[in-house]
């Protein structure tokens, strides 16, 4: 079988991610979690109190960020690293989700981005999730996803994932947090979160995790052979 890239975008709180690491996990390719990447710059930003007015402190602060991703063999999971530091857990935090639309949105940040997307998927054979995967990244991806769901059933999962991490946040602030990032996802001028054109949208709302995980399974192994 031929070696493809799976591409899915959507917005927060859809599953993407989670969803991602089954499939990639299930075809035996890298995961990549665009997400983390964009969530780790604004962690050294936020920490680095970075001007996002000023392109040349962006710039400069840009290059002081090296991103690797590794495997954790006792979870079972792929985990961010930034500069050497392991930093899955601190940028699921309410901090970065509250900071990192504003930093993604940044010309000079995504343009980094996703040259080192690219560079990641050259030999194909991966997952990656995010918004503009299908459209920006690998516009030539052999099978993209677009995942909704609707926002309050959004904001349950992310909610239920803050606690996990130790953070009690109420439902209403988290909802609000999500509606804020899709308005900045999807009116950003650059990069726009939106569906592509050969995209297939699936609803999670009310989906199994392991049927959305099987349909996406179903349709990679059709552009494999």
């Amino acid at each position: 079988m031929k070696k493809i890239i799976v591409a899915i975008d959507g917005y927060s709180g859809c599953g993407k991610s989670t969803t991602a690491k089954a499939v990639a996990k299930v075809l035996q390719y890298t995961y990549l979690d665009s997400g983390a990447m964009y969530r780790a710059v604004t962690l050294f930003f936020l920490r680095n109190n970075t001007d996002l007015t000023n392109s040349q402190d962006i710039i400069s602060n840009l290059k002081e960020i090296k991103i690797t991703f590794h495997f954790n063999e006792a979870k079972g999971i792929q985990e961010i690293f930034m500069n050497g530091e392991n930093v899955e857990n601190e940028i699921r935090g309410m901090a970065v989700s509250s900071y990192v639309s504003e930093v993604s949105k940044l010309e000079n940040v995504r343009t980094e981005m996703v040259n080192i997307q690219r560079k990641m998927g050259i030999d194909k054979g991966i997952v990656m999730d995010g918004r503009d995967i299908g459209t920006v990244v690998f516009p030539e991806a052999e099978l993209k996803i677009f995942m909704t769901a609707d926002t309050t059933i959004r904001a349950e999962r992310r909610q239920k994932e803050l606690l996990e991490n130790g953070e009690r946040i109420s439902l209403d602030s988290v909802k609000e947090n999500l509606e804020s990032r899709d308005a900045i996802d999807t009116g950003r001028a650059v990069s726009p979160l939106k569906k592509a054109s050969d995209a297939i949208e699936i609803d999670t709302s009310y989906l199994a995790f392991k049927d959305q995980v099987s349909k996406i399974i179903e349709l990679a192994k059709e552009r494999m052979n």
